[in-house]
Formats: C-alpha cells, sequence, structure tokens
C-alpha cells in the first residue's frame, strides 16, 4: 500500500465524508429524540405513550440491521444504502407532522428500520472501500461521528425544541440526510457486483423481530416491577434467547475462537460502558444533589476519552489489534471500579470526572479494534451478517446492561434505604464484562487466518 494513502486523500475523501455525515446524523437524532420527546408528549397528550416511541426504533432497528446484513451479503450494498436512507428519512417526515402519538410512534418506528439498515452496511461499505491499514483510522473516525453527538446534540435539541417546536428535531436533520447520501453515492462507494447467494435461504428478519420484542418487553417489565411485570420478563427472555441464536454466530456465548470472541467483545463492552453511563448522572443527582446540567458533564469526560483514544489507534495501525481490544478493556475495567467512588458521600462525587474519563479512553482504544478485526476476518459474501450481529450484540447487551443497572439502583431508591450499597453492587456487577473482555480479547484472531472463516455460520438448532 502506497505510504502515503489515508481515508481523506482522493481516492477516499468522499466516500469517507458520506460515511461520517450519515453516521453522525443517526446518532445525532438518537440523542436528540430524548430531549424534543417532553415537549411532543406534552403537545400530543401522549403521557401515556412516552416510551413507546424508544421502544419501536430499537425493535426495527434490530429488524433492519438483519436485513441490512442480508442485503450487503447478496448484492453491491449501493442500493440497500439508498433504501435504508429513503427509509429513515420517511421516518423523520412522518414523526416530524405527526399529530397523534400512535403516528410518532411509526414514524419512530420507520426511522429505526432504516437505521439499522444503514448501520450495517456502512460497515460493508468500510470491508469493500477501505484496506486493513486504513481501517483502524477509519474507525477512529467513526467514533468521533458518535460520539460527538453526544457532546452537542443535546444542547442544540433544546436549542431546536425552544426556538423551533420540537418538530424541527425531525425535519431540519431531511436536508442533511440527502447531503450526506449523495456524497456517499456520487464517490461510488459499494459498487460491487452482485453475488450469486441462494434464492432459497430464508430471512431471519422475523428473528430479529422475536428478539427486539424480547428486549422491549424486558425493559418494560423493569419499569413496572409488579407481578405482571415477571410474566412479561419471562416471555421477553425467551423471545430473546430465541431470536439471539438465529441471529448471532455460532458459538458467541462461549466466545469461540475467531468471529464469535469479537462479536461479544463487542457485547461486552458495549454492556459495562453504556449501563454504567446511563447510571452515573442518576447518582450524582440523588446522592450528592448535583443538578441535572452538570450531573451530565462527567459523561462529556468520557466522550472525549472516546474520541482521543479513537485517533490515538488509528495511529498505529502496525500494533494487533487484539491487544489494543485487551489494553481497552482493562482501562475500561479500571475506570468502572473507580467510579465507583462517585458514591461515596464524602467524596461530593468530583473523582467521577476523571474515572469516567478514563473509562471513556479504554472505549476509545477498544471499540474501533473490534470493528477492524471483525472486517479483516469476514469473507466478503458474510460482511453484511457479521456486521449485523455485531450491532445486535452491541444494542442487546447495552439495553440489558441499562436495565439491569437502572433496576438495582431503583429499587434501593424506592426502598428509602442508602443508595451506596447498591451503587457499588452495579458497580461490581458492570466492571465484570469489561474484565470478561480483557480475556475474550486473545480469541478474537481465528487460528488460521488463512482458511475461510466458518465460525461466522449462523446457528440453526
Amino acid at each position: 500500500m502506497d505510504g502515503r494513502a489515508s481515508i481523506w486523500d482522493a481516492g477516499h475523501r468522499r466516500t469517507t465524508v458520506g460515511l461520517l455525515t450519515l453516521v453522525t446524523l443517526i446518532a445525532f437524532e438518537a440523542m436528540a429524540v430524548g430531549t424534543a420527546m417532553p415537549s411532543a408528549v406534552d403537545e400530543l397528550d401522549g403521557v401515556a405513550w412516552y416510551a413507546w416511541p424508544f421502544s419501536a426504533f430499537l425493535v426495527t432497528s434490530v429488524v433492519g440491521m438483519v436485513v441490512g446484513g442480508e442485503v450487503g451479503d447478496r448484492r453491491s450494498p449501493r442500493p440497500g444504502v439508498l433504501a435504508g436512507v429513503v427509509v429513515f428519512a420517511a421516518g423523520l417526515l412522518v414523526a416530524g407532522v405527526a399529530e397523534h402519538m400512535a403516528v410518532l410512534v411509526v414514524g419512530r418506528a420507520v426511522q429505526g428500520l432504516g437505521a439499522g439498515v444503514v448501520i450495517v452496511l456502512l460497515y460493508v461499505i468500510a470491508g469493500q472501500a477501505y484496506s486493513s491499514e486504513l481501517r483502524p483510522r477509519l474507525f477512529g473516525a467513526f467514533a468521533a461521528g458518535w460520539v460527538l453527538p453526544a457532546l452537542v446534540g443535546p444542547l442544540a435539541a433544546g436549542l431546536v425544541t425552544t426556538h423551533l417546536g420540537w418538530r424541527g428535531v425531525f425535519l431540519g436533520l431531511l436536508p442533511l440526510v440527502g447531503a450526506g447520501l449523495a456524497l456517499l453515492l456520487s464517490a461510488g462507494a459499494g459498487r460491487a457486483p452482485v453475488r450469486d447467494t441462494p434464492s432459497h435461504r430464508r430471512s431471519n428478519a422475523p428473528w430479529a423481530l422475536l428478539a427486539g420484542a424480547g428486549i422491549a418487553a424486558l425493559q418494560y417489565a423493569a419499569q413496572r416491577l409488579d407481578l405482571a411485570a415477571l410474566a412479561l420478563a419471562v416471555l421477553g427472555a425467551a423471545g430473546l434467547a430465541l431470536g439471539l441464536r438465529r441471529l448471532l454466530p455460532t458459538g458467541t456465548i462461549r466466545a469461540r475462537q475467531g468471529i464469535p470472541a469479537v462479536v461479544a467483545s463487542r457485547g461486552l463492552l458495549a454492556g459495562a460502558f453504556f449501563g454504567m453511563d446511563a447510571l452515573l448522572p442518576f447518582v450524582l443527582t440523588e446522592a450528592h444533589g448535583w443538578s441535572a446540567a452538570t450531573a451530565g458533564l462527567p459523561l462529556t469526560a468520557g466522550a472525549v476519552g472516546w474520541v482521543l483514544a479513537a485517533q490515538l489507534q488509528g495511529r498505529r495501525p502496525d500494533v494487533p489489534r487484539q491487544k489494543v481490544l485487551r489494553a481497552g478493556c482493562l482501562l475500561l475495567a479500571a475506570g468502572l471500579a473507580a467510579t465507583a467512588t462517585s458514591a461515596i458521600p464524602a467524596l461530593g462525587g468530583w473523582p467521577a470526572y476523571l474515572t469516567w474519563g478514563l473509562a471513556g479512553v479504554g472505549m476509545g482504544l477498544a471499540m474501533p479494534s473490534v470493528g477492524v478485526l471483525l472486517l479483516d476476518q469476514s469473507p466478503e459474501a458474510e460482511r453484511g451478517a457479521n456486521s449485523a450481529a455485531l450491532q445486535i450484540s452491541d444494542v442487546t447487551a447495552s439495553a440489558l446492561c441499562v436495565g439491569l443497572s437502572g433496576l438495582l439502583v431503583a429499587g434501593a431508591a424506592d426502598s428509602g434505604g442508602a443508595l451506596w450499597p447498591a451503587v457499588l453492587v452495579a458497580v461490581a456487577v458492570l466492571t465484570v464484562p469489561a474484565i470478561l473482555g480483557a480475556g475474550v480479547a486473545g480469541r478474537t484472531v481465528a487460528v488460521d487466518q488463512g482458511a475461510p472463516s466458518s465460525a461466522t455460520t449462523l446457528a440453526t438448532s
């Protein structure tokens, strides 16, 4: 490879800008909707529907991931990206003009479907358009595209909602989505020959719908905490288990060598980090009386650490990715464990700035490495399915760990007991996946990379 090649050279520039634009816009929408939703609920008189726009997006995004993976493995990702962006934009339009909460829920569901398709196909394009030497830097840029909206998204959405109304959060993204798609397609990204995939192969979309519904049921059950919630939780867990059995590579739960271990690593990282990321502001407000705005600042420290570390790992593509992944997992575990100090009354919560910044550094090293390991080991005809599995592992683990950590702390708060013991338990529980990730890192490279990977065969029994 030419030593001067980069993701910003003439051959890659428009593709890179197009990819990052779409990633950033999808991430921004995900961050902004939480800010705009209270105003939408108030105007549409839909308090009873409040959770449904979020659940609808989650369920359909899992379906979209599977559909995107199947499209990417059967033909060029170019038409799939076009269709996914059009669907996502249609969802923005439906949500933006909604006059009833039911219509808003439908719009969010349509958005989720399109977003799931696009995110997976962007990985397929990354595998086609960039060499293995450029992928660490590309995934470092992806990290910035995902994390930076977390810094400015809520503030920007708040300003738009205040001055233009909540509809502006949805409708205002439409021109930008079109611009990102135009850049990506004008660069010729995703122009690959159609692959000859057996037409009789059944889609896994129904299993994705089952898994997504299972996640939503578990989240709803955790919010109710009554007898009916127990039955709902059992049904949700059964649906999730059945769906994931068909959607994840065989051996993912056991972190089998190669692709299964890569997919498992993504789930371990996402669950550990986002479980605490969602919990930390609650701890700071309840235990130390911080304002909502101040309690979000340590999350900014984590986001900054993530972005900086992601750029750092991109500058060293020569370092084996499994070693970078292990280092990231260990730093994440250290940051998580140290964040337990945020619950100590005498410290006032201030160590969270440093400890969560350290956790962010761990994620910035580890998450791009997982993406590189996946693409480097995936045969071209399996990149779509493997990328979909990676995203599903992320979404599932994040949702479960966020629900679990919230359940542990909410139970202590509702009972009137001391908060800090529940926080310590939650931190201990969330640190375990990060430590496991460090152990799994050594298994993320197949023993024989010269042979086509058979570890990505989806479970059929």
